[in-house]
């Protein structure tokens, strides 16, 4: 192994390594959706600067060089952009097919008909841990039975002795569980679920629930959730063990009603069972897998563009690097809460995580090894397949879920990176040999080292000076007029 190919290695790691920065905090903090769809948002501009400046124009202009015409260099990148866009919707199909959609929450794919399902809904349950092993189809089967409700900050669910009548879950907000005599019982987030202690009793609330904030709640009625325990062997377990693990809880703090809540643990006890490794929980585990491919699927042609694109450190890709960095934080934060919901331990999710970066180290290797020529065509048209897929990547997933997340507001963010791009790559362009530009080149081919147009306006008293390509007699200087000088062949 040549260092050149570790050194692309490396590149490719700190390309990478954000996804480890994005599990983390989806681990451990509750980031705000509006923060994480900006910053999602500001990579795929920048992604699409980079698309627009270091991988459309130059390879149509490589392909100049090699002799094509421009309506052929076009031609060749279009098909190039097409067959890498083809390759990554043909293989993102595939993964949605076996529950990658639910690392994004703006779509889920029902595998069933091939369509793509945008219900909040949806979205809801699959952040619940209690709905975790089923896959995307299945959760379609429930959403009819459910309806959403939204809260005010202080508003409240409910409060005690009113029937319990459904099992609410958290889509949106937060919401604090007290005690008829004040005292706090828990706060709950996104994604968690009460009320199922009245439901599993058959009793009247005996809790106050009240929003935090602006909260939207997905609610069950008491129907259709003794619908879901007689149906779903594994969401009965999981809302019986939810059940004794908060009423044990209860039991501990002195302040609150020991008799309710011994009550609740006998009802939930009862029905204890052990855990079974069933068709269920291997979907859970299959639909974590898929989650990883997925991020990987979208870290591939990044980093063979990027691979590509190294002969050192003064001519790295900072703008594509910039937007696949940038990019990997929110989507692995969003999947890595998700697959802690289900049940997965960190040490395993970083170590799902490592198989990204992985993937991500090989890419930027392959793609130096192999398409970094560009005075090959066929690596220019490859790294064209691998721009295709980029761009389809952040079409189907970047800007979308930044738009889920933070609605109208992220356009903003997407015309900073574009900007912020572009002056990067202007950056690059000052900073790089003149052969390794497009200005520089064509001062090169023609031999002058300034390029006036035309038009220009002239100064009184100077004097226009051609400078001829090298090897050829300098023509006389023209008088200082302010009409153009013409020069006869």
């Amino acid at each position: 192994m040549t260092f050149e190919l570790m050194t692309v290695g490396f590149v490719g790691f700190l390309t990478t390594i954000s996804v480890f920065v994005g599990a983390y905090l989806g681990l451990n903090y509750a980031i705000p959706e509006k923060v994480l769809s900006s910053i999602l948002a500001f990579a795929a501009g920048s992604l699409i600067a980079a698309l627009a400046i270091e991988l459309s124009f130059e390879g149509a202009e490589a392909l100049v060089k090699h002799g094509f015409g421009i309506r052929a260099s076009w031609f060749n990148m279009a098909m190039g952009f097409g067959v890498g866009a083809a390759l990554y919707y043909t293989a993102s199909v595939f993964l949605e097919s076996k529950g990658a959609p639910i690392r994004l929450p703006h779509m889920l794919f029902n595998a069933k008909n091939s369509r793509i399902a945008a219900d909040e809904k949806i979205v809801s349950l699959s952040r619940s841990p209690l709905f975790s092993h089923r896959s995307a189809a299945e959760l379609e089967t429930i959403v009819d039975t459910a309806f959403l409700r939204s809260c005010d900050s202080g508003e409240a669910v409910f409060q005690p002795g009113e029937p319990g009548d459904a099992l609410y879950i958290i889509a949106e907000g937060e919401v604090l569980l007290t005690d008829p005599n004040g005292h706090v019982i828990a706060t709950l987030s996104q994604g968690e679920a009460f009320g199922e202690m009245a439901l599993l009793g058959n009793r009247l609330r005996n809790a106050t629930v009240k929003a935090l904030r602006e909260t939207k709640l997905l609610v069950i009625d008491a129907q259709s959730f003794q619908r879901l325990l007689e149906l779903d062997s594994t969401f009965r377990t999981k809302v019986h063990d939810m059940a004794r693990e908060r009423s044990l809880a209860n039991l501990k703090e002195a302040h609150l009603d020991s008799s309710a809540w011994a009550s609740a643990y006998r009802t939930s006890l009862a029905h204890k069972t052990e855990p079974k490794h069933d068709e269920s929980v291997a979907a859970g585990r299959g639909v974590g897998l898929a989650i990883i491919f997925g991020n990987i699927l979208d870290t591939i042609p990044g980093c063979l563009v990027i691979g590509a694109k190294f002969a050192g450190f003064e001519s790295m890709s900072a703008t594509l690097m910039v937007g696949m960095f940038l990019g990997g934080i929110p989507e692995s934060a969003a999947s890595a809460t998700l697959l802690r919901r289900a049940g997965f331990s960190s040490a395993k999710i970083y170590g799902m995580w490592s198989i990204v970066i992985i993937a991500g180290i090989i890419s930027a290797m392959l793609g130096n090894a192999f398409i970094s020529d560009t005075d090959s065509v066929f690596a220019v048209i490859m790294q064209a397949i691998a721009a295709g897929a980029i761009l389809a990547m952040v079409s189907h997933a970047m800007i979308p879920e930044a738009f889920h997340k933070g609605g109208s507001a992220s356009v903003l963010p997407v015309v900073l990176g574009f900007l912020f791009a572009l002056y990067l790559a202007l950056e690059e362009a000052n900073l790089r040999p003149p052969d390794q530009t497009s200005i520089g080149r064509h001062k090169l081919r023609t031999g002058t080292s300034e390029i006036m147009h035309s038009h220009a306006p002239r100064v009184p008293g100077s004097r226009l000076v051609v400078i001829p390509p090298q090897g050829q007699t300098p023509l006389p200087p023209c008088p200082a007029t302010t009409h153009p000088c013409s020069i006869a062949a």
